[in-house]
């Protein structure tokens, strides 16, 4: 049985904590993203994944990978020469990644439950590190550890690419968005047989983490060359760049 993360005085940025949320998120966390995002999830996704240079036979790293949203993606760029290892320390967003590997037999695929911010991956075994969605789940502490991270596990050369939804700049917009996210996206969780307080603790997150802006200066200072996107005015950010040689 899936324990209910408790809130009363409790740091929602805590490992207990973040787990879980996700672990009683996942039998709606799918469905709801595609349905309150209006399918936008699905295509930052995949902007996440196509704006890098991802080759065939690269072994890519998947940080915080839910439920392999990104491995259909992933595995059109890497083919079977390649391979994917996917961290995440909710149990059961790793159970339900099994299946979507199940799904896709032919690919060498590895899920590893462990805290992204403190793996065993190799140094320097990684061509490409990727992750959506979940920074905005981090501190700014986490963020600095998170990018020392990437930089450890990247080789020379090697690639990165996270992107997170963000507080757009522009008021009006950031007025709407927000209220979309904290009052409308938990609606739409309770439709879906989810409970409401878990996808309003989703607006909670964006609105603590802003934008990609700050773990984009926390990869810069831990050595790595990247820029800072925007997408759809902001609604979204990525940090995107390479571990130079």
């Amino acid at each position: 049985m899936v324990s209910k993360p408790q809130r009363s005085g409790t740091d929602i940025h805590s490992n207990q904590f973040v787990q879980g949320l996700f672990d009683e998120m996942s039998a709606t966390y799918g469905r709801a993203n595609i349905v309150s995002s209006v399918g936008f999830c699905v295509r930052w996704r995949k902007k996440c994944v196509q704006q890098i240079d991802i080759k065939a036979g690269d072994s890519v790293v998947d940080l915080m990978s839910g439920m392999g949203e990104l491995w259909p993606s992933i595995t059109e760029k890497v083919r079977s020469s390649g391979e994917i290892k996917a961290i995440d320390f909710s149990p059961v967003m790793c159970e339900k990644s099994r299946v979507a590997a199940e799904r896709l037999d032919k690919f060498d695929i590895q899920i590893i439950q462990e805290d992204a911010l403190k793996n065993s991956l190799p140094d320097e075994s990684a061509d490409v590190v990727v992750s959506t969605f979940g920074l905005k789940t981090l501190t700014k502490e986490q963020c600095k550890q998170l990018a020392k991270e990437v930089f450890r596990i990247l080789k020379p050369g090697g690639k990165l690419s996270l992107l997170e939804i963000s507080v757009p700049r522009f008021r009006p917009l950031r007025l709407v968005y927000m209220f979309y996210l904290k009052y409308i996206v938990p609606l739409f969780g309770q439709m879906l047989l989810g409970n409401p307080e878990n996808y309003r603790m989703l607006g909670k997150y964006t609105e603590k983490f802003g934008d990609c802006s700050y773990f984009g200066e926390s990869c810069s200072k831990a050595g790595l060359k990247v820029i800072t996107r925007r997408f759809f005015f902001g609604c979204a950010t990525a940090v995107v760049g390479q571990k130079l040689q």
